[in-house]
Order: structure tokens, then sequence, then C-alpha cells
């Protein structure tokens, strides 16, 4: 029986192992590689030219270093604004490549302008094994979805496979190596900052205007909320017993009366409008009344932001614990983030845009 135990034990490692490093086999000048669907797809053993379709796919692509392969983009990033996406924001010479098809939630890839620039592989988000092999049959080039897994999280096992998987066919497998290690470092750092605070001495907050498939006011709020769920901050939309984005009555939100509120900047507008329609309310919270009210960068625009969750998240411990973070500057900690995953510094693009790291009390005095 012992030796069937062990015979069993070594056959789940060796399972468990191949589910996070996709298999690969050469062949004559091609690699068989196995996608996040579970598709077995052969692409060429050097990669040259690459073009993304659905959230996020172009992304992972900037973040290996790869732009270079890019000849081709979906009309999302030539027609959307660039801002609040920052593999977008340190790429402009992406508006001047040809399109191949419609972006969006549902993306729509054109296969003959597809076939026109001549991509060597096709990386895909957001769509089906049937979608994929569709794709791949009508333009002739290897399909490899990748994923980011369930939606806001900056840290999951999905994107870690897709970033090893994609940097294996770019031949950027050590910067996957990098950008893992990266946001590793960065997730042991916040939670070390504040293990160990008691409960009891933390301050019960809540985040709101929360962006989710639109713009939307205050109401808009998540329990599983990466950047809280990091710092291990009292969450009291958590007293809902909801997952994912949800909405709730001004009345539950009198109810939780949390000391601090955080506030997606790109929806504050539609808070200040409701603000200004219904002042009773907002007065009547503690966080109003303390002047206890910040606003943070969206990072949830054409899936997530990986650099910005990481970046709010330092400046959220900023304020619920300034002692633990008092060597961090939020303004510089966030350059340096985007810096490397980009190539770029861009937090004073994205604070002259959407206001920044700080408390915002007073724009609802005015």
């Amino acid at each position: 029986m012992r030796k069937v135990s062990l015979l069993a034990l070594a056959l789940a490692i060796l399972i468990a192992g191949c589910a996070q490093q996709p298999a690969q086999v050469k062949e004559g000048g091609k690699v068989t590689v196995t996608d996040m669907l579970g598709r077995t797809v052969e692409v060429p053993e050097k990669v040259e030219r690459v073009v993304a379709i659905g959230p996020g796919a172009l992304r992972l692509v900037v973040y290996l270093n790869a732009s270079d392969k890019v000849v081709g983009v979906e009309d999302a990033e030539t027609n959307w604004p660039e801002m609040g996406r920052p593999y977008r924001m340190a790429h402009p010479e992406f508006a001047n490549l040809p399109t191949i098809g419609k972006g969006g939630p549902n993306p729509s890839p054109n296969a003959e302008a597809i076939v026109a620039v001549k991509p060597d592989v096709i990386f895909a988000c957001y769509i089906d094994a049937t979608q994929a092999d569709t794709l791949q049959q009508q333009t002739g080039v290897p399909v490899v979805v990748l994923s980011y897994g369930e939606l806001g999280n900056f840290r999951a096992e999905e994107i870690y496979t897709s970033l090893r998987l994609a940097g294996k066919i770019l031949g950027r497998e050590e910067r996957a190596k990098e950008i893992i290690s990266f946001i590793e470092n960065a997730y042991k750092d916040l939670t070390g900052r504040v293990e160990g605070v008691p409960e009891e001495n933390k301050l019960s907050v809540y985040v709101g205007a929360l962006g989710f498939k639109g713009g939307h006011g205050i109401e808009s709020t998540q329990c599983n909320f990466p950047p809280f769920m990091v710092v291990r901050a009292k969450n009291v939309a958590c007293e809902a017993n909801v997952s994912g984005a949800f909405f709730i009555d001004k009345e539950k939100l009198l109810e939780w009366d949390p000391d601090i509120i955080f506030l997606d900047e790109n929806n504050l507008h539609l808070v200040l409008n409701d603000y200004e329609k219904n002042p009773e309310i907002y007065q009547s919270l503690k966080a109003f009344k303390n002047g206890k009210i910040y606003g943070i960068l969206p990072f949830n625009y054409y899936t997530t932001n990986i650099e910005t969750a990481i970046a709010d998240s330092y400046f959220i411990g900023k304020v619920l614990y300034p002692d633990k973070f008092a060597d961090i500057d939020p303004g510089k900690k966030a350059d340096k983030i985007f810096e490397f995953f980009v190539g770029k510094k861009l937090y004073e693009q994205m604070a002259e845009h959407y206001g920044g790291f700080k408390n915002i009390a007073d724009v609802f005095e005015k």
C-alpha cells in the first residue's frame, strides 16, 4: 500500500507541474504548445511578427518587452483614449499600425486584415476554443489563448502561466520570470508591512465608483477588491457576502458608515453629480464629515492594468497604515512600477488627468 501511495503522490506532483508549465515539443522549426484553454497549438520556433486580440492580450506582449514584434492592432488601440492604459500610453506608435479587427469585451477580429499583416502568431484573450479554432482556420495563423484569471486580480496563476507561455513563444522567457518575480515581491512587501496589525486597530474602509462594464457612482463596490485584500483592509462591503463587483443602496452605506472611503477617480464626476442632488446623504457619512475621502487610479480598463493595481495598493496602504508605509512616496513608487512594466514613468500624466493619489474631500466642498 505504501508503494502505491508514493506512486500516486509522485504522479500528482508531476501532473501539477505540467499544469503550470505548458508542454512544448520541438519538431523541425516548430514548437508545440498548450494554451490556456488546453488547446494544442503548433507555432514557429522563432516568432518575429505578432498581433493580439481581446482585452489584455496586447498588454501582456508589452509587459514582455515585445512591442517591436507587433504588426497590427485592434481598432480599440487606435480609436479609444489611451489614458488609463499604461501599456498604450507608453506606445503611441501603436496608433499608426494597421487595424486587424474590432476590439472590446467581445472582440471581432478581421481575418483578412490579420492575414494582410502576416503575423507568425495571434495572441488572444477572452475568446473560447471554438472562436480560437475558427480564427486559426480562417487565417492559417496559430492562435494562442492567454488568460488573466479573475477580473481585477493582479496576482493569479493564470497570469503567470500566460506570461511564461507567451515569453517562451516570443523569446522573452527571462523577462517573464522578472515580471512574475516583481509581482511576487510587491505582494510580499505589501502583506509583510501589515502583518500582525490587530483587526480591532484597523479603520473600516469602503471603495466606491468602481468601473464595471461602464462607469458607476458610489454604489458600485467590491468585497474582494485586490488592493484592499493585499493590505488586509477592513472592508465593510464584505458584510454583504457577495463575490465580485456589485451595487448597494446608499442606505446600506449609511448603515456601514465606514471610517475611510476610496473612490475610483475615473468615475468621480458621477459621484459629484449625485452629491449635488443628495448632499444630505453624503454629509451624514462619517468619512465625509471627517474629510477621509481619497482618490485612486482606475486599473480595470480593457481588463486589469496590473501595474496600476499595485500602485493603488501602495497608496491605500499608506493611507491606512501611515507608520507601516512611512518610507513610501506613492507617486514615486507608482513611477517605478510603471517604468518596470511598460518602460515609462507615467504617474504625472495619470495624476494630471484623474487627480492622482490624494485626499479629495475638498472637491465636495466647492
